[in-house]
This record gives C-alpha cells, sequence and structure tokens, in this order.
C-alpha cells in the first residue's frame, strides 16, 4: 500500500513540472522559427497564443519582438 501511495505522489509531482517544459519548449521553438523566418509574425504570435491585430503587421512583430526577447538568454539576440 506503501509504494502505490509513493509511486502516485511521485507522478503527480513530476506532471507539472514536465508540462512547464513542455511549453518552455514550445516558446523557444516558436522564437527561433521566428528568428530564421520560418514563421512569419501573424504566425508566431497564433503559435505563442497573444492576441493579435491582423491589420498591423508592424505592431504585430514589436509585440513577438517583445515576448521573444524574454526568453533568450542572451542579451545581444535581436528579433
Amino acid at each position: 500500500m506503501k509504494k502505490i501511495i509513493l509511486s502516485f505522489s511521485i507522478i503527480f509531482l513530476f506532471s507539472p513540472a514536465n508540462a512547464v517544459t513542455t511549453r518552455m519548449f514550445r516558446i523557444l521553438d516558436t522564437c527561433a522559427r521566428y528568428r530564421i523566418n520560418e514563421l512569419d509574425a501573424f504566425q508566431a504570435l497564433e503559435k505563442l497564443k497573444l492576441e493579435n491585430n491582423k491589420n498591423n503587421q508592424i505592431e504585430a512583430k514589436a509585440k513577438v519582438k517583445k515576448y521573444c526577447s524574454v526568453f533568450t538568454p542572451n542579451e545581444k539576440i535581436e528579433f
């Protein structure tokens, strides 16, 4: 019985950590794809699940730039 309780508690403790890691990977992957011009600003906003104004591309680029700059460890990377 102790083994069952222990195994369930371990599963519940590691599940949120896995979800955060997966979300972080998706954000970094989207920012990298945007950086190498594989995605445009509107596609990046959609994948990052941010609100977008479909009429203004300059605003969309600025929003992606600000969002992705938070997740990059190197401050010299320009989006």
